[in-house]
């Protein structure tokens, strides 16, 4: 079984891998290849507008050289043109001009250059606002794309009369160079995709590790070779590692203490179950009262031990439940009657003293009833006359209660104080008792996070100062 948990422990960790890994990679690749779609996208443009205004500035030149003869028909001295390609047939450089008729319909070739040769750049009619420039994509010579920019203009002293200026220049070059950047951005950004990749693995195997040292850990624990995770892991699972850990001693903790118990009970059984068999092995006695009389108070005495340990199992397993709350004012209430008519054949006076504002004990009710009681039963047990138990709120956080009761009797030495609260120890035999009332009160408190103490008292005798956790009142 071990051997398949541990299978099943390194497959989840191969998959996890796996699983970041992909969305890793994913993501790089969407991402780079948005990139390329962008970078390509703006070299493609920055390109285009540079082209463009290269050849506005053809046009502008073709425009300013540009003159009108006395017939007003226009006239383009070709040496005037700085660009050798307006020369050389075919040369990717063009400048046409077309004559414009009133109704749209116009003249194509009019004036062309030399490097359109014996052919003419054909354009469909476009209305032109006079100086506003177009641009087309247009197939030329040799049907290569060509990209074309009109204007029109009219001759001076004339309404009617307008041209049609064009210049054209060779895309194949410019596309050509495109499409080398491209391709080189394409090589480029898969290389890059590459080394993402691998930075991605690494950085997912690096990642991992951590967790791959915590299930060793685990692994550890679970095989007893440790009773807790050890070694160094980064701070983002430090908390997770100690709260593991936490549980790891509570649960050592729970174990120890159940078999403390046992062992406790057991050993506290031992005693009247040797009295009764020595009982049962003695010759009858003529009364038999007196043995009834020694079998109940050993049963008493087996059954204040089992009910003293149950007590604690269902404290240790309860105490630290989150909501609990009981209120203070009805459970003492309800023992002050209880204890006036167990002791009311020695006149004792119990007074309470409680705050105006509402106490609540963090925990069970049948808790709180054990502790308190105990406590009033002792004292009611020693006072001569009076017997005054009193409470309040400790502050900080978390909220503590301190719950005090004392008595008039003859108190306990500072030396006794210690051996009072041992369990089973009975410091005035002629006072009936098991000697588990204030050991019963301690272990039950120190189970809720509180102590118990003794200190002389007031009145004389001894003040048993009981400090347990506070529940807030609920709004």
């Amino acid at each position: 079984m071990k051997r398949g948990a541990n299978r099943g422990g390194l497959h989840w960790s191969r998959s996890l891998r796996f699983r970041l890994l992909a969305v890793t990679v994913t993501g790089l690749t969407v991402a780079v290849v948005l990139a390329g779609l962008v970078l390509s996208g703006l070299f493609r443009e920055h390109v285009q507008r540079q082209f463009e205004a290269a050849l506005v500035q053809q046009l502008d030149q073709v425009t300013a050289r540009l003159e009108f003869d006395a017939q007003g028909q226009p006239v383009i001295a070709a040496q005037a043109l700085s660009d050798p390609r307006w020369l050389k047939p075919y040369s990717g450089l063009y400048w046409q001009v077309d004559a414009m008729a009133p109704d749209g319909r116009g003249r194509a070739g009019v004036l062309r250059s030399r490097s359109l040769w014996d052919t003419s750049l054909a354009l469909q009619v476009d209305a032109l606002a006079d100086g506003a420039v177009h641009v087309h994509e247009v197939a030329g010579p040799q049907g290569a794309p060509l990209l074309v920019l009109e204007r029109t203009v009219r001759a001076e002293g004339t309404d009617a009369a307008r041209w049609r200026l064009i210049v054209a220049a060779d895309l194949q070059a410019t596309q050509a160079a495109t499409a080398q950047f491209t391709r080189v951005l394409a090589l480029s950004l898969a290389a890059l995709l590459v080394l993402l990749a691998a930075a991605a693995w690494a950085q997912v195997a690096v990642g991992l590790q951590p967790l791959q040292a915590l299930q060793r850990g685990l692994q550890d624990v679970q095989q007893a070779r440790t009773t807790r995770l050890q070694g160094a892991f980064p701070a983002e699972m430090q908390p997770l590692v100690d709260d593991f850990n936490a549980v790891l001693e509570r649960n050592a903790e729970v174990v120890e203490r159940a078999r403390t118990q046992a062992g406790n009970l057991a050993h506290a059984l031992k005693t009247p179950l040797s009295v009764l068999e020595n009982a049962a092995c003695a010759p009858a006695p003529s009364d038999g009262a007196a043995l009834a009389a020694l079998v109940r108070e050993q049963v008493q005495v087996a059954r204040r031990h089992i009910d003293w340990h149950l007590a604690r199992s269902r404290v240790a397993a309860s105490a630290h439940l989150p909501g609990q709350r009981t209120a203070l004012e009805p459970a003492v209430g309800g023992l002050v009657r209880v204890m006036n008519k167990v002791h009311a054949g020695r006149g004792v006076d119990i007074t309470v003293a409680l705050p105006d504002a509402p106490l609540f004990f963090a925990g069970e009710a049948q808790d709180l009833q054990e502790m308190l009681g105990n406590l009033l039963d002792n004292a009611c047990k020693w006072a001569q006359s009076t017997v005054r138990l009193q409470a309040q709120v400790l502050g900080g956080l978390p909220p503590q209660m301190v719950v005090s009761v004392e008595d008039d009797g003859p108190g306990i030495g500072a030396a006794q104080r210690a051996q009072a609260v041992e369990r089973g120890v009975r410091l005035d035999e002629t006072v009936p008792g098991t000697g588990l009332g204030l050991a019963i009160v301690q272990d039950l408190a120190a189970l809720y996070g509180g102590r118990l103490e003794l200190e002389p008292a007031d009145l004389g005798g001894l003040r048993v100062v009981l400090v347990l956790p506070a529940a807030r009142e609920t709004a």
